[in-house]
């Protein structure tokens, strides 16, 4: 019998590399899990950081699309995983049926939502406080990161996670996030109303300055009027946006196996064209 495949999708800032120890653990596990970045991502957080011109422009339909098309080479439909902006594009990616269940870890707020507490804003502001960023690629300072990222860990453990996993970030996925209310066809639409789709996990950080809980919890609320699609929702108390990557990330790992260990996923009805 074949795995299933498990893909994992990364936010902003953050190397496709990190999720390295999530993919050791789901093939222990018996998933198929691979971790492709971004389009215009390099193979190593070194080679992105040296090239960072190769994200300039990249906007969320893009990035879905590049999903899109690597999971049309996959042998069977999989489970997508994402964190923040990951976690949004995961949505898209099940919403539109190319995957069997999704989870979405701290995921950047979709259309609808209105929620927009002050860390929020002041998280964005390295991209959204210059218009000219839309077109560019940004990058975090250390103090930057210890604020969007590390504010529920050490001084010393988010340095060292600065050091080791961030990269340039596109700036025109906070600005069509940003914008997405006031936007009729907006890229950060997901359907959440009609879409008859696997399985959604939503998980959010208590402590996260990036997707605060109450953005989150504003993102189940969008779901609620969808009895044909199941949608479920886990909080971990006192954790960050680096939740992912930080030295507590193996509770939010086994908790996410063990949701998937609870679903009715049929990979083998999944195959792909």
């Amino acid at each position: 019998m074949s795995k299933t495949p498990v893909v994992f999708i990364h936010g902003l800032w953050i190397h496709a590399s990190a999720w390295e120890p999530w993919q050791d653990l789901f093939a222990a596990n018996g998933y198929e899990p691979s971790a492709p970045g971004w389009p215009g991502d390099a193979d190593t957080v070194e080679s992105t950081r040296a090239n960072a011109e190769h994200l300039d422009d990249v906007g969320i339909e893009q990035i879905c699309h590049h999903y899109a098309d690597f999971i049309d080479t996959l042998h069977a439909k999989p489970i997508v995983i994402g964190h923040s902006f990951g976690g949004l594009i995961a949505q898209e990616l099940l919403a539109n049926d190319l995957a069997i269940a999704g989870v979405a870890i701290d995921p950047a707020p979709i259309k609808g939502v209105k929620t927009l507490p002050f860390s929020q804003l002041r998280s964005g502001f390295p991209v959204l406080g210059n218009p000219a960023n839309k077109k560019r690629t940004v990058s975090l300072s250390a103090k930057q990161f210890r604020y969007s990222f590390g504010n529920a860990i050490s001084e010393e453990e988010s340095a060292a996670l600065h050091e080791s996993w961030t990269i340039p970030g596109p700036g025109r996925p906070l600005f069509e996030d940003a914008t997405a209310n006031f936007t009729r066809n907006s890229p950060a639409t997901v359907d959440t109303h009609t879409a008859v789709r696997g399985p959604l996990l939503l998980i959010s950080g208590t402590e996260d300055h990036t997707v605060p809980k109450a953005v989150t919890k504003e993102v189940l609320g969008l779901y609620a009027d969808n009895p044909s699609s199941l949608t479920e929702y886990r909080e971990f108390e006192g954790r960050g946006h680096s939740l992912t990557i930080d030295s507590g990330w193996r509770d939010v790992a086994d908790a996410t196996l063990e949701w998937l260990a609870t679903q009715r996923l049929d990979a083998a009805e999944a195959t792909t064209s």
